[in-house]
């Protein structure tokens, strides 16, 4: 589910009161964050065959980039775009991470999986 600063989401089914819940911007970040996971190559080829892999410059937080996905903030990711900091992984990525049996820390921002590779 993505969820926007300010917008409402709905209560786990099994609570009784219906009424969606708002967060704050501060809420959603922290919700991002404990979604945020590591990844292997194995486990992230799957997506990058279904073409959603982005990957995220290690100058950049991995939070802060979900988080504009997740606000639709399209000015900011058209900038990190241009910029060559965000960029949707190609084949050169694939058969680097296949060599160097990658890592990442990764977090779905549906439909993409934003990584970033962990440097050893």
């Amino acid at each position: 589910m993505t969820v926007a600063a300010n917008q409402t989401v709905p209560h786990n089914e099994a609570m009784s009161d219906e009424t969606p819940i708002r967060l704050s911007e501060e809420e959603l970040r922290q919700k991002i964050n404990l979604e945020t996971g590591k990844l292997s190559w194995g486990e992230l080829q799957r997506h990058f065959a279904r073409g959603v892999v982005i990957v995220i410059d290690g100058r950049l937080d991995l939070v802060d980039v979900a988080f504009a996905f997740t606000s639709d903030d399209k000015p900011q990711v058209e900038n990190w775009m241009g910029s060559q900091l965000i960029r949707i992984a190609d084949d050169e990525d694939a058969h680097l991470w296949q060599e160097t049996h990658a890592h990442f820390w990764s977090v779905v921002v549906a439909p993409w999986v934003l990584v970033q590779a962990i440097i050893n």
